[in-house]
């Protein structure tokens, strides 16, 4: 972090509820105090009911941006003057970027999880057959960032099937993918997964503390070189992945997506490329203490 804070120096931070336990702060603060930019991250515990004033507060106190976490991604999107495409789509804002009092609603989880999967995945998702196993926000930023980027095929599998329909649509009318859906048992998902190249869990299931939990799949009917995913990165290797690999199969957690997100909304408020080796070291340290 910056040894001195001024009238001059640039405040971004995270509106959420709650926010102590977020990682966000060491990750863009390291990178601030990497390049020697005069800014500072800091977290608002800002309550439901007065999401309205705290996005009042980003004009009235000239806030450089913020990131948005649970449980405002939805909430704030009518409190913008303007959203990206993207975010309007995926229906969930978490960056907001202030121009001059004109504030901008981004959505850089969805692009952040594509640079992961090509970056630390080694995987384009042009052309490839994905099954997502969930059908909540997260599956819904991750589904419509694969369509935009070309994918061939989404299956969803959720244990909450009514999530899927409204999905299928916005999907299909954005997009040239195709949209199938598998029943919520081990069978159906099994097929469905060794018929994709990529696999991705958007479930809380194996989420800490519930760390024995994972989707219901036979990993043994995975054909080699498919990835799993998982979104979940507390713990860094769920139940999913660990019998992934014991099966031989490449894995990527959930954190891959959570430093992308934040490298995407770092070079938008400061429009400085991100310093993305030292904000994974910062992120993992976060992780780990």
């Amino acid at each position: 972090m910056n040894k001195s804070i001024s009238g001059k120096t640039k405040v971004t931070g995270l509106f959420g509820y709650p926010v102590e336990h977020s990682f966000s702060p060491a990750m863009h603060n390291a990178a601030f105090s990497q390049l020697g930019l005069d800014y500072v991250y800091v977290p608002f515990s800002v309550e439901p009911e007065q999401l309205p004033k705290a996005v009042a507060g980003i004009r009235g106190m000239n806030l450089t941006g913020v990131n948005v976490t649970i449980p405002h991604k939805t909430a704030v999107m009518e409190l913008l003057d303007e959203l990206t495409p993207e975010a309007r789509l995926i229906g969930a804002v978490n960056t907001i970027v202030n121009r001059e009092g004109r504030l901008t609603g981004y959505n850089t989880d969805a692009p952040g999880f594509v640079a992961a999967l090509r970056k630390e995945g080694g995987v384009d998702p042009a052309g490839k057959r994905v099954i997502i196993t969930g059908a909540g926000g997260a599956a819904r930023a991750v589904a419509i960032q694969l369509a935009l980027e070309g994918a061939e095929r989404i299956t969803f599998s959720s244990p909450v099937p009514q999530e899927i329909t409204p999905l299928k649509k916005t999907i299909t009318s954005a997009a040239a993918t195709s949209v199938t859906e598998a029943a919520w048992d081990e069978t159906a998902i099994s097929l469905a997964a060794a018929e994709s190249d990529l696999i991705i869990n958007a479930t809380p299931l194996g989420m800490h503390p519930n760390i024995n939990d994972m989707p219901p799949l036979r990993l043994s009917e995975i054909p080699e070189g498919v990835l799993v995913c998982d979104l979940i990165y507390n713990p860094g290797e769920t139940m999913l992945l660990k019998k992934a690999k014991e099966h031989g199969l490449p894995v990527m957690n959930g954190m891959g997506m959570l430093l992308y997100q934040g490298v995407i909304a770092f070079e938008l408020w400061t429009g400085n490329h991100a310093p993305v080796d030292i904000m994974r070291k910062a992120l993992a340290k976060a992780v780990t203490d």
